[in-house]
């Protein structure tokens, strides 16, 4: 994946346009997050690092090739290799420094539904149902189609609705979804 990305960007990164830099970054970070599902931690951290790198040169707020690539999307990224690498503590960080940053307003409301859907994941594993029903009620707020017809989403609303801690409202989400508690 190093190589494909960098066959994009230019032999100078600082001549580089934006636009083949958020290529570049992006590749890099399906790189990481392919180490990260493979357990490969020090990969994984390579590779958001330079892609963390070719983030800042890019800045937050563009989006390039239909990439919303930039800093914000990097650190949304960490969430999930550390997630993948079995770091629920360590995800929800990464989702606190993600969510905070000024560049999350910026990145397309399916990224950030899809992002809300991975950290409510990360407070599941992290015994913290509450605050993964809450998460997922915010992705279904940002962009109810993500949970609506994601099948992860689904299966993670049927796992928090189990938990004797499942707020009311995620109750009456799982009902007006027809996502069943079993």
């Amino acid at each position: 994946m190093r190589t494909a990305a960098y066959r994009i960007a230019p032999p100078d990164l600082d001549g580089g346009s934006s636009a083949q830099l958020s290529l570049c970054g992006t590749l890099l970070v399906q790189g990481a997050l392919a180490a990260a599902g493979d357990g490969d931690e020090r990969a994984a951290a390579d590779l958001l690092d330079e892609a963390a790198d070719l983030a800042d040169r890019v800045g937050d707020g563009h989006d390039h090739h239909r990439t919303a690539f930039g800093p914000t999307a990097v650190t949304a990224a960490r969430t999930v290799a550390a997630l993948e690498l079995g770091d629920a503590g360590e995800a929800v960080a990464w989702h606190q420094r993600a969510v905070r940053r000024d560049g999350w307003r910026w990145l397309p409301v399916e990224h950030r539904a899809a992002h809300l859907i991975d950290a409510a994941r990360a407070h599941l594993h992290a015994h913290d149902p509450t605050s993964a029903a809450r998460t997922l009620l915010q992705a279904q707020s940002t962009a109810p189609a993500e949970v609506r017809h994601r099948p992860a989403a689904r299966d993670l609303l049927a796992e928090v609705l189990r938990s004797r801690h499942a707020p009311t409202t995620i109750v009456q989400l799982a009902a007006a979804l027809k996502v069943p508690a079993t």
